[in-house]
């Protein structure tokens, strides 16, 4: 992406995806309500995931360039928060536009599956096929799992066992404590990650200068704007994409787990593409630096961010897993504290991730 082309040349999907969220935008809501066959709110759901990945890949082109720029651990967190941005405002205007209570729950459930079982899976496999073994910091590794385990069993788990509200749901005083503390604590995690023990999320000497690099002279504030510009129609469209989602499930008889499974996709996709990448660059430093701190922004701002839109709008938001769910959290999340509890990976590891995930994918269809 060098300055001396054109903009237009390397912003073209900026063209594709404001002309669909406007289209949408006007038209939307006829055909929504016109929908009659599933070949046709398959192809309007194409479209719109089509769309939606076009924005995504663009915001971590923009991302990767500042992330370069800054180094770590800013580069990796620009990054996280860049695709943590898309999720938390697609999972709102999804809230806000098709009423799910169990879509923030399914969509989370279904980042930390798909990154920790899936995307950490493959990393682990392609990279030990290439260079036998890969290293990485440990204690970096241990801070993000030591952040992740207590806060996806309190949010997904506890909601199942409270006593002073409904099945699966929290009550108004703990959805506003809960919302107080995992911002708080995912606050001082930043704190400590950015300052004193910055060194632990840092890349190891032996691997720096591994990761390509990515050519551009054009200002940093442009890829600000730019990165910005990609996420607004995202939430456009994400807004309709609730009710094609809503009309497909129900027409194919899919179980409605199958749309956080695709919104969880739809946000991962880029990402999980430059993890890969580093991971075959031997850089899997890097790699472990974006995804567990995808699942930890995941879990500390969306659900914060799903329980205050349920507080500010009425609406009910459930968290809690279902018992083979739960099962499958407190598996991986096992896994992932003896895969990252050694300083060193193999294939062996990244096969085992990945039999947590096929696992996974045939248990939502059951």
């Amino acid at each position: 992406m060098s300055s001396s082309r054109p903009l237009w040349r390397d912003e073209w999907p900026l063209l594709v995806v404001w002309a669909s969220a406007l289209a949408w935008l006007l038209q939307g809501k006829a055909w929504i309500d016109g929908l009659s066959s599933l070949v046709g709110a398959a192809g309007f759901l194409v479209w719109v995931c089509l769309a939606i990945l076009l924005s995504a890949f663009a915001v971590v082109r923009h991302a990767d360039v500042l992330a370069e720029r800054f180094g770590e651990p800013y580069g990796t967190m620009i990054l996280t928060f860049a695709v943590i941005s898309l999720e938390v405002f697609m999972i709102s205007a999804l809230m806000l536009e098709g009423g799910q209570p169990t879509l923030a729950r399914d969509t989370m459930y279904s980042v930390i599956m798909i990154v920790l079982a899936g995307l950490v899976g493959l990393c682990l496999l392609l990279g030990g096929i290439k260079f036998h073994e890969q290293s990485f910091n440990l204690r970096g590794a241990n801070s993000y799992l030591s952040m992740i385990i207590p806060l996806a069993a309190i949010g997904l788990v506890l909601p199942d066992f409270t006593r002073s509200s409904p099945y699966q749901v929290f009550s108004p005083p703990h959805a506003v404590a809960l919302v107080i503390l995992s911002v708080a604590v995912y606050s001082v995690f930043l704190i400590v990650q950015t300052s004193r023990y910055r060194g632990f999320f840092s890349v190891p000497a032996e691997t720096e200068g591994l990761h390509p690099h990515v050519e551009s002279s054009r200002s940093n504030f442009l890829h600000a704007a730019l990165l910005i510009i990609y996420i607004v129609p995202v939430v456009l469209l994400a807004k309709k994409l609730a009710g094609v989602l809503d009309f497909t499930t129900e027409a194919s008889g899919l179980p409605v787990a199958v749309g956080g499974l695709i919104v969880a996709t739809l946000i991962l996709a880029p990402e999980g593409l430059s993890a890969i990448q580093s991971a075959l660059n031997n850089q899997l430093q890097r790699s472990v630096n974006i995804l567990l701190g995808s699942v930890l922004a995941t879990i500390g701002l969306t659900i914060p961010a799903a329980l205050a839109i349920g507080l500010a709008t009425g609406q009910e938001v459930t968290l809690g897993l279902a018992p083979a769910e739960v099962t499958m959290l407190l598996i991986i999340l096992a896994v992932s504290m003896l895969t990252f509890g050694q300083g060193r990976t193999n294939m062996l590891q990244g096969a085992v991730h990945l039999l947590v995930f096929g696992v996974y994918l045939f248990l939502i269809f059951d």
